[in-house]
């Protein structure tokens, strides 16, 4: 068995046990794979795995990891800082976005969203700890954002993303969670139609899954510790 393979199905596991722990049905919680700065031949022995969905922050190299494994059915999200000038790579690339956190870059990514592919699944990230170094819309301005993406043709707004601060144990690590789950419940009953909590990674996502996360974003403990 390889390390990967190994690697997945405790993540795998670990994962079942949140849900379950959560009261929560495990088909409603999805593992991406976060694959950055591993190479393509890693993706393809987590494939191997059976493991479908990865996640990338950077893009040129994501685009040459897409390139080499054209030949596997893929899905692709983006989860890092988005510049303007790498909107079009990423609209005509990527499944997923997870990390559009202004008007501007959402506009970009539905004007050169190519007509032949589906709409872009996009998530709102919220910079829900106020940290200055992090991107993300601010809480308060997320409804009005959430709103004026969702009129975009070419998006279709699935829900909020989010990457708090690390946080030493889980009651602390649900905090900033907790308030996401209320920020996509806010949303929801102001007739935004979202279903999607993008939260939690190897460190704190069972906390994550207690509050409601749908997605959880999990590098290092499939691929191993990066340099």
């Amino acid at each position: 068995m390889t390390a990967i393979l190994s690697n997945l199905q405790a993540t795998r596991a670990a994962v079942s046990r949140a849900v379950e722990s959560a009261g929560r049905q495990v088909a409603d919680v999805h593992l991406l794979a976060v694959s950055k700065t591993f190479p393509a031949e890693a993706v393809r022995e987590a494939y191997r795995a059976g493991q479908i969905a990865f996640g990338e922050n950077y893009l040129q190299e994501a685009l040459e990891k897409i390139e080499a494994l054209r030949d596997l059915p893929l899905e692709w999200h983006f989860i890092g800082p988005i510049q303007s000038n790498k909107t079009r790579a990423i609209a005509e690339n990527f499944a997923w976005v997870h990390s559009v956190d202004r008007l501007k870059i959402a506009e970009r990514l539905s004007a050169q969203r190519p007509a032949h592919m589906p709409p872009l699944n996009v998530c709102l990230q919220v910079n829900v700890s106020g940290e200055a170094t992090k991107s993300g819309v601010a809480p308060a301005e997320v409804e009005q954002l959430a709103r004026e993406v969702a009129r975009l043709p070419h998006l279709k707004l699935r829900g909020l993303m989010s990457i708090p601060s690390p946080a030493p144990g889980e009651m602390q690590q649900r905090r900033p969670f907790a308030q996401m789950r209320e920020l996509l419940e806010r949303l929801k009953s102001q007739g935004v139609a979202v279903d999607t909590l993008s939260m939690g990674m190897s460190q704190d996502f069972p906390a994550a899954i207690q509050e409601g996360a749908t997605i959880v974003r999990i590098g290092s403990a499939i691929f191993g510790h990066r340099t």
